[in-house]
């Protein structure tokens, strides 16, 4: 894996852009489990498969805590969890690239709230018309209205806790050891969690290749994406971060294309240029 150091030379767009394609192919291969495990415990195993992952690389009981800083980590742990138990419930129900759309409301509530320039304002501006022409599900589509409702109500579930990821990421990386924050957040953000969801995440243990799967899912969409994150949120302020996060529903309707088959309309093609605007705008980090 590599170090901080050689991804602080890649410029931070390329870093999501990476960071998106791997998420986004791990959540594909999610989808893909869910008919033999429940998508709640598909999520909470690949929290837990990530947290021992990181636990065993960085050693943070190596590191001296207080109990301030164990407090903020675990809060963001917790929030870190409830957001990919919300999403996994979300593409459950809905197309991913639609999912991620929707849950990209999250962060463009945090870069209208602490973005200061006018670029900043433009940017969520175009990033809110990208995502809600990328938004393809509505009431009126052929999916089960069951279905679009729980996806939705799960999805902008997760977008507010993806709201409060950001706001609390940022935290705990300035902190000055962030990795090492991160796998003791996913250690915490597992066990709040694991009186509901480890029960039905056994049948794993039974099954090398669901196993197999669950390991992929958890490096793909944790352990890659949330290291690049620590070391990107050192160097951009909250509401940049929050807007370079809207390549997040390209990388994600590009891989629900080629992967599962779920190819974009115009109207969405038109949102991902919107998307690339706002990133062109806040490329100049202060």
């Amino acid at each position: 894996m590599p170090s901080g150091r050689a991804l602080d030379a890649v410029p931070a767009p390329a870093l999501f852009v990476a960071s998106g394609i791997t998420q986004y192919l791990g959540a594909a291969i999610a989808v893909g489990l869910f008919a033999t495990v429940g998508a709640p415990e598909v999520a909470w195993l690949r929290i837990l498969v990530a947290a021992v992952v990181l636990v065993l690389w960085r050693r943070p009981w190596r590191s001296r805590w207080t109990r301030r800083d164990l407090a903020w980590v675990a809060v963001f742990g917790v929030f870190l969890a409830a957001m990919n138990v919300a999403f996994y419930v979300g593409i459950a129900h809905l197309p991913l690239g639609t999912a991620v759309a929707i849950e990209f409301l999250g962060p463009v509530g945090v870069a209208a709230v602490t973005g200061r320039g006018w670029r900043e304002r433009v940017a969520i501006v175009l990033a809110a018309g990208g995502v809600v022409l990328l938004a393809g599900v509505t009431l009126e589509s052929d999916l089960p209205r069951a279905d679009v409702l729980l996806g939705l109500a799960a999805v902008l579930t997760a977008a507010a806790c993806w709201a409060g990821y950001v706001v609390l990421g940022r935290r705990v990386a300035v902190s000055g050891s962030g990795v090492t924050s991160l796998a003791v957040a996913m250690s915490a953000g597992a066990l709040v969690f694991a009186p509901f969801l480890a029960p039905g995440s056994a049948v794993v243990l039974s099954d090398a290749a669901l196993l197999a799967g669950v390991v992929g899912v958890a490096l793909l969409s944790s352990v890659v994406p949330y290291v690049i994150d620590q070391v990107v949120l050192r160097r951009l302020s909250t509401a940049t971060f929050a807007v370079l996060l809207a390549l997040l529903p390209a990388s994600a309707t590009l891989v629900g294309a080629v992967v599962l088959g779920q190819v974009p309309t115009l109207g969405e093609v038109a949102g991902l240029v919107l998307v690339s605007g706002a990133i062109a705008l806040t490329g100049r980090t202060r």
